[in-house]
């Protein structure tokens, strides 16, 4: 292609990027962008890299280096195979597990991921059908694989694609691992010479579909989490459930028979995968009741009272109780304090004689902290970890290496993991745990809202708000975490919110912490992200973070009001919510900052 643009190169890139891709959809893309002369978009799409991190691959899809295509997840791929074959020498007899969900792509995106490996003499796990992403880690776990890929995007939006890696023990990877692989990309950039040949997945003979066996497996592990299967089939509680667009049903639905209930009550609308989500404007459970509007409808008509609800991977679960008048959509940590609770009775109802001392639970820093208070009054340990699974996950196996039981881990983003089969997040299974915790209150003539009324009157209130800003520039998210670094020009933190004093900061950016003697965190720091935590001298803990896969700038608060101190739950709630308001605008400054508030 002739010179286009005074940029030479932007030239070279455009150049390169018509004689490395083989994607006839991707070059007619680029070839309409350089005809029309916008600059600045070819600028964007090909001078910028799609970055890899521990969260793996996650962008829009379209032609350029900067997002989600079949160049650039060949060149992930074969870096990921450089790497993996460079540091587990038993990596070819090992294997590998590739799986894929129902967004666009995904299954063009597995095939040449696995295309790659077989190439290079690697045995490859190639599901033959769509899966949920816990099967994926699952899979590499249980096959003792060298590692995973699972081509998701979760909850983004139909446009974007994801690229989520496993390591060799079945959880997320963290850091060097990732910074490492991301090394290899950058070295093997131009495509192998099979790399385009994703027929070759159908012929070679290191290819075998765990579909069948993993299916079977896993639905086989789930019955371990169920502890009262006969009374199950005589529950009185119906469920609704919800796909949202994604793979769950068949899986979701086959793990809450496998504890003896009835076929759930399917959203006919949303039931079968459909990369468009056309019936909402979000495909994420968390976003509460306008995500769940058609579940509500359908479990109305139904005279079911519970919803059980998966995100489009079906690794995070959203639940919903009706009482008679109104729906309650429990946020993320209330429903880790119910499965938290839940998960440590129905545990000691079968070993009572198991040391408390032995068992664990965890959750990441910016979740609810109600399973540290429960675990103070039980006797069985909390640990907290950096946010995302990837920590609770790794943290899950070295503890079980020690010979601990982990129980149950939680991150306020709706992502739960049940036992320790799955080390990470597993909306399939806590769909399963849930149903049978729902039975076992509703028998019991309570339902899940006031068992969490009694759960914190037993062990103490946790009141939490947590939401976002949308922010698409990069440089002004860094400049406002720089300006609480250096808060009204005076080279410190804030020492006060408005009207509320802080007690301590925290920032994992930076390396921080002057609850500590010598400043430092206890937890990890990376550079790479931006995460400051406010404690206030009323016991209220604020963090703000960005977030690793959307342009987002979010918030965590909660308060543990002091029974001392005189607030009721409800002055209580009051006082965080005014709170908030302070932290968006002594903090946030959104009109400053053009911020965009998260739609209701």
């Amino acid at each position: 292609m002739a010179e286009s643009f005074k940029n030479r190169e932007l030239n070279e890139k455009i150049s390169q990027w018509m004689s490395w891709s083989k994607n006839d959809k991707d070059n007619a893309e680029i070839e309409e962008l350089v005809k029309n002369g916008k600059e600045q978009d070819l600028t964007n799409r090909l001078l910028h890299r799609i970055e890899f991190g521990t969260a793996g691959l996650r962008a829009r899809m379209g032609a350029g280096y900067s997002m989600m295509n079949d160049l650039t997840v060949i060149q992930a791929t074969q870096g990921l195979c450089k790497h993996t074959l460079s540091c587990i020498p038993e990596a070819k007899t090992m294997g590998v597990c590739v799986g894929y969900d129902g967004r666009y792509n995904s299954k063009r995106f597995a095939q040449l991921t696995a295309t790659i490996f077989l190439h290079a003499g690697v045995k490859v796990y190639l599901f033959s059908k769509i899966c949920p992403t816990p099967y994926v880690a699952y899979c590499t776990r249980q096959y003792k694989c060298a590692c995973g890929v699972m081509v998701t995007a979760s909850h983004n939006p139909k446009e974007d694609n994801g690229y989520k890696v496993y390591w060799s023990n079945g959880a997320q990877i963290v850091s060097p691992v990732d910074k490492d692989i991301s090394r290899c990309i950058n070295e093997n950039l131009e495509p192998w010479k099979d790399s385009w040949d994703v027929d070759y997945t159908e012929t070679c003979p290191l290819r075998e579909d765990p579909y069948d066996d993993i299916h079977a497996k896993y639905q086989e592990d789930v019955k371990k989490l169920c502890y009262y299967k006969e009374e199950n089939g005589n529950a009185t509680v119906k469920f609704t459930y919800t796909a949202m667009h994604g793979v769950g049903y068949i899986f979701s639905d086959k793990s809450v028979q496998q504890f003896g209930f009835p076929a759930v009550i399917p959203v006919p609308e949303q039931i079968e995968p459909n990369p468009d989500f056309p019936t909402v404007k979000y495909p994420n459970p968390e976003e509460g009741k306008g995500a769940l509007e058609l579940s509500m409808k359908t479990a109305n008509s139904k005279g079911s009272t519970v919803i059980l609800a998966n995100d489009p991977d079906a690794d995070r679960l959203a639940l919903a109780e009706y009482d008679g008048k109104e729906w309650t959509v429990f946020t993320g940590n209330e429903i880790g304090a119910l499965l938290g609770w839940w998960s440590w009775f129905s545990f000691r109802q079968k070993h009572p004689d198991f040391p408390a001392k032995d068992c664990y639970m965890l959750a990441s820093t910016v979740s609810s902290k109600i399973l540290q208070t429960i675990g103070a009054k039980e006797g069985f340990n909390f640990e907290e970890t950096l946010t995302g699974f990837k920590w609770m996950g790794n943290r899950t196996d070295a503890l079980l290496k020690e010979g601990k039981t982990v129980l149950f881990a939680f991150e306020e983003a709706i992502g739960y993991m049940c036992g320790s089969t799955v080390l990470d997040k597993d909306g399939v299974s806590a769909a399963a745990v849930s149903a049978e915790m729902a039975a076992y209150i509703y028998r019991n003539n309570s339902t899940l809202k006031k068992k969490l009324e009694d759960i914190y009157k037993q062990y103490g209130q946790h009141i939490s708000s947590n939401s976002y800003f949308i922010c698409h520039d990069p440089e002004t998210i860094k400049r406002m975490f720089d300006e609480l670094r250096d808060y009204n020009k005076t080279g410190k933190y804030p020492d006060s919110c408005g009207p509320y004093k802080i007690k301590y900061v925290r920032d994992l950016t930076t390396g921080f912490d002057n609850s500590r003697q010598d400043n430092k965190p206890t937890l990890p720091v990376s550079k790479s992200s931006q995460v400051i935590t406010f404690t206030f001298e009323n016991g209220c803990v604020a963090t703000l973070r960005t977030s690793g896969t959307e342009p987002k700038i979010k918030y965590y608060t909660e308060h543990k009001p002091d029974p001392s101190h005189g607030l009721d739950r409800e002055a209580a709630q009051k006082e965080l919510d005014d709170m908030v308001m302070c932290i968006v605008k002594y903090f946030y400054q959104p009109e400053k900052n053009n911020f965009i508030a998260r739609s209701s």
